[in-house]
């Protein structure tokens, strides 16, 4: 019931079909294994994507250098409906955008996939990540601003490419 949602959220944060796939199935292995602990203080959904969050997170730990968000992050830019030139600007911003999105820590990452790519609520993001409202809140406006200015200096520096 829940696979469509992990996997989509371990996309989100790995930016790759087939890890988002490896990831999920390990999702479902912790659920099965540790399934008998469930308290249930939150719902199940949030208790399965707080396993997702480590899941994520360890995998990110195994390997530092991953590339995340992949296309996605168009969600989060302007479309420019069709004008070549616009288009291509778009298109280079994107990428001086996911490249300041791999300089991010996980924490961060997290908190920009959950509430910019999934759209998740300030509540649900909190309970997923096991932290107060206002931490997600605080995180959020925090990772937006550090993006920003990554990416404008990666523009400066004509390292965008």
């Amino acid at each position: 019931m829940y696979a469509k949602e992990v996997y989509q959220y371990l996309y989100h944060f790995t930016g790759s079909r087939e890890e988002a796939e490896d990831l999920t199935q390990e999702v479902f292995m912790r659920v099965i294994k540790s399934l008998h602990r469930f308290e249930a203080r939150s719902s199940i959904r949030t208790w399965i994507l707080h396993i997702a969050k480590y899941v994520a997170i360890d995998e990110y730990r195994k390997r530092r250098l991953k590339t995340i968000f992949g296309g996605t992050i168009l969600k989060l830019l302007p479309t420019s409906e069709g004008l070549p030139e616009k288009e291509a600007q778009e298109k280079e911003e994107r990428t001086h955008f996911e490249k300041a999105l791999l300089a991010l820590k996980p924490k961060y990452r997290n908190v920009i996939v959950l509430r910019g790519i999934r759209e998740y609520s300030v509540k649900e993001t909190a309970d997923i990540l096991g932290c107060s409202e206002a931490k997600v809140k605080v995180d959020f406006h925090r990772a937006m601003k550090m993006v920003k200015e990554m990416a404008l200096n990666i523009y400066e520096k004509g390292d965008g490419r």
